[in-house]
């Protein structure tokens, strides 16, 4: 049947039905659940409800993205099904009282993409058995080649009894072949589940897996008070980070650019490059891998 989801078997939808009772409250972590078949974009979609005032925890997740994007811009496509693409809300500001959450401070909240791609590296780990690693901060890699990413974008307060939001974008390539690759301006190659030999390419438990690990990650964080450390997501950060211990190139945002050793990740997220001169705390740059 032309148009049918179901045309490429290697491509199954997924089921809004089936994600919904596993992973919307009250069997859930997460408060509502949209899929949507095609959209624009995952991000943009739910930074709309958040300027609507709609509260933490909503889920939309494209089988399509026709204008998904990545940092500074860069385009995230992938044909219908051969991937993730999914955004959460959250408003780490919040208190939760019958949850025991303090407000978390803004200046935490640079984990938050970090926070993403520790789940994410769990669920691939978990599921697919592959090796999987992050660049800091927001690249997922398997055999040193882009397999996913993370976008975070703030949301300015809707009124002034909303706290500003996060929305945190995941995508990943589940089962892009060769000539599906995106082009990646940082040099950096590309890859999928697929292509790099993943045990398991069924979308379903990988999404059901990545959500859940996030929303445990995001409530022990949460319930540290946004502290990286007590919650134990900066080690578990490190354990996963490719990065440090590299020798590394950083374009910054104005232009210039950096050579040095990634040394660590400070107690804000932020990566510490030292050079033969000084040691640079950087909060946002390009980072490529030079050996």
């Amino acid at each position: 049947m032309p148009g049918s989801p179901y045309t490429d078997l290697d491509r199954p939808p997924l089921s809004a039905t089936r994600l919904r009772r596993a992973l919307v409250a009250p069997h859930g972590p997460w408060a509502r659940l949209e899929l949507r078949t095609e959209t624009g974009s995952t991000n943009a979609d739910v930074a709309g409800y958040a300027r609507s005032g709609e509260p933490e925890g909503l889920v939309v997740i494209a089988e399509r993205q026709t204008a998904g994007r990545g940092r500074r811009g860069r385009a995230w496509q992938s044909p219908a099904r051969a991937g993730i693409a999914t955004s959460v809300l959250l408003r780490p500001g919040e208190a939760v009282a019958d949850r025991g959450w303090p407000p978390a401070p803004q200046s935490a909240y640079g984990w938050l993409p970090l926070l993403a791609g520790v789940a994410l590296v769990e669920a691939v780990t978990r599921l697919a058995e592959l090796e999987a690693t992050l660049k800091w901060p927001n690249d997922l890699l398997v055999d040193e080649a882009k397999c996913g990413g993370i976008l975070a974008e703030g949301v300015p307060q809707a009124t002034p009894a909303t706290p500003p939001g996060i929305v945190l974008g995941i995508g990943l390539n589940v089962t892009l072949r060769a000539d599906e690759l995106p082009q990646n301006p940082t040099g950096l190659p590309a890859t999928s589940l697929q292509l790099a030999g993943a045990a398991a390419t069924d979308r379903d438990p990988l999404v059901r897996a990545l959500l859940r690990s996030l929303a445990d990650w995001y409530a022990r964080w949460r319930a540290a008070g946004g502290s990286a450390v007590d919650s134990g997501l900066r080690d578990a950060y490190l354990t996963r980070c490719a990065t440090v211990g590299r020798q590394v190139r950083a374009l910054l945002p104005g232009g210039g650019e950096l050579t040095g050793t990634a040394t660590g990740v400070d107690p804000d997220g932020h990566l510490i490059v030292t050079t033969r001169e000084t040691t640079y705390h950087l909060s946002a740059a390009d980072i490529l891998h030079l050996r």
